[in-house]
């Protein structure tokens, strides 16, 4: 199990707070298609909200500590019926490539506008054609010019 600080806990509380259910465990209880599924759902959000559907308390707390020593998560918030969890996201290989042809990406660092505030950085991906400009926007190249005199010339 992956221990959280206080700090980290209130954080990981805050952002949790906007997120939905994406797994319900039912009547059947914890089932193996569950965890995976749990296991599929932290692997590529890391924060997850659960929702278990049953009056016993006791159960409940029992399932939660059950998926986070199997799962090797972090209990995050416990209300109700809801259970949040956390475990950082696993790094896999990136599917798309960063050489050759196709899309490549970029990290955009952009100035506030008053000067006194920490300046932006966002991570876009940009296309074959596509060019950031000196201010940070993202501008397609423009189709080439064909001269009227070589179609002429035959």
């Amino acid at each position: 199990m992956i221990k959280l600080t206080p700090v980290e806990r209130t954080a990981l509380r805050a952002e949790a707070h906007g997120l939905k259910p994406i797994v319900l465990i039912g009547s059947d209880g914890l089932t193996a298609n569950v965890i995976k599924e749990i296991s599929l759902g932290l692997d590529s959000h890391g924060l997850i909200k659960v929702r278990v559907f049953g009056d016993d308390r006791e159960a409940r707390i029992a399932m939660y500590e059950t998926i986070c020593e199997q799962l090797k998560a972090a209990p995050v918030q416990h209300i109700g019926k809801l259970l949040v969890l956390y475990r950082p996201k696993v790094e896999t290989e990136k599917a798309r490539s960063t050489s050759g042809k196709g899309m490549r990406e970029v990290t955009i660092v952009k100035a506030s506008a008053s000067g006194t505030k920490r300046p932006s950085v966002t991570k876009v991906l940009l296309k074959g054609n596509e060019r950031v400009t000196q201010g940070g926007n993202i501008k397609r190249a423009k189709a080439r010019q064909k001269s009227t005199k070589k179609t002429v010339l035959s």
